[in-house]
Formats: C-alpha cells, structure tokens, sequence
C-alpha cells in the first residue's frame, strides 16, 4: 500500500487528489497539510511512502521547502505539482530534489502513474512537459537569460513577476530584505534587464507566468 502525504493550500485541490486517488486499491491518502511548515511537522511525526506537494503555497514553499524535505527526509519520493507548466520550473524542482513534476491540468490516469513511478524510485514528468522537454532538446534556443539564474535567483525572479515585493518575498523565503535585494540586483544583472516591470515582460515573452494566474 503506497501511503501518501497531499500538500496544498486549497480545499478543492486537496478533495480532487483524494478522490481520484480513494479510486486505486493500492495507495491511500494518509494526511494532509496545508503550507511548508505544515509539511515538515507532519512529516516529522509519521512516515509516508509519497509527499504530492504543490510548488506555490503560503509560507515556506517552492525551491527552498523542496530542499528543506530532502535534507530531513534523504529517500522521501517528492512528487510536485504545479500550475506552471514552463519546463524550467520542473529542471529547477528536481534539482532541488523532487523526484516528478506533474502538471495540475494533467490527466487523473497520469497522477496515479507518476505517484507509483515515485513510490518505486523512478523519475516522473507530466507528457506535456516531457515533450516540451524533447522540443528543447531537438531545437536548442540560445543562451536565455533566466537559464543563468540559480535556483534561488529563479526563484526570487519567479515571486517578483508573480507580484511580490521584497518584504513579501523576504517573509515568504525565511530571508532577510537585505538578502532578497541582493538576490533580486544579480537578477536583473545576469538578465540585463533594468527593473521588475522588465522581468515580467521577459516572462509574458517566453511563457514564464502561468495563465490565469491571481497572486494566491
């Protein structure tokens, strides 16, 4: 029986994910948590086979709580999901350590194939971004700006287009304002590109704001 631990800050999601999971004879749902510090004390306190984590909740979240899990839990198959369907979301992620990055506009059919991937130490994609995956492979852009970024410069680059400001960003990451400056200054560096105003143009141009997307 694959037990798993459901990470994500809407109800809605939390019931969809259980639904289609109570449908499988072999994985049960076996907790949820609503933020990344909610993450870490339940995994502190019991044992799962797989974590389903979306990649934007409230609070710790994104690169640095992928991190943090892989430091506390070494073997733990963290399986995200996410609204952002750009592929070097998904590169970032399993740098960080997960271990399968799965669309939420995926098929249910593929949820349940990337949990069991996971759960048997394998490495999972979402079809859609395995293929833009290849595409990128097969036609090589040139060097993109964003590309150069760390995981945490992407990070921090991905929270400004969102619409966050330093003090946010720095009380979301656990940062000082000092710190997320000095983050976002190599930013538009490596980017060469002058203001906030200017990353999110960048990211409208090459499709790195997830549609529809509202700041929550």
């Amino acid at each position: 029986m694959i037990q798993i631990l459901i990470a994500d800050d809407h109800a809605i999601i939390r019931d969809g994910l259980r639904k289609i999971i109570s449908l499988v004879t072999d994985m049960r749902v076996i907790d949820e948590a609503v933020d990344g510090e909610d993450v870490l004390r339940k995994l502190r306190k019991q044992s799962v086979d797989v974590l389903l984590l979306d990649m934007s909740m409230p609070g710790r979240s994104g690169i640095a709580l992928i991190q943090q899990i892989r430091a506390q839990n070494a073997g733990l198959p963290i399986l995200i999901l996410s609204m952002y369907r750009e592929t070097q979301y998904a590169v970032q992620a399993i740098r960080a350590g997960a271990t399968g990055y799965l669309t939420k506009n995926a098929a249910s059919n593929q949820l349940i194939q990337g949990i069991r991937k996971v759960a048997q130490g394998g490495t999972f994609v979402s079809s859609l971004i395995a293929e833009k995956l290849i595409r990128q492979l097969q036609h090589p852009e040139a060097d993109l700006p964003h590309t150069r970024l760390s995981a945490r410069e992407f990070q921090i680059f991905q929270m400004l287009v969102d619409g966050l400001g330093i003090n946010e960003i720095a009380h979301a990451l656990n940062l000082s304002n000092k710190t997320v400056s000095t983050h976002k200054a190599n930013v538009l560096q490596k980017m060469d590109i002058a203001s906030t105003a200017g990353l999110v143009h960048y990211a409208i141009r090459h499709g790195l704001i997830n549609e529809g997307y509202d700041g929550t």
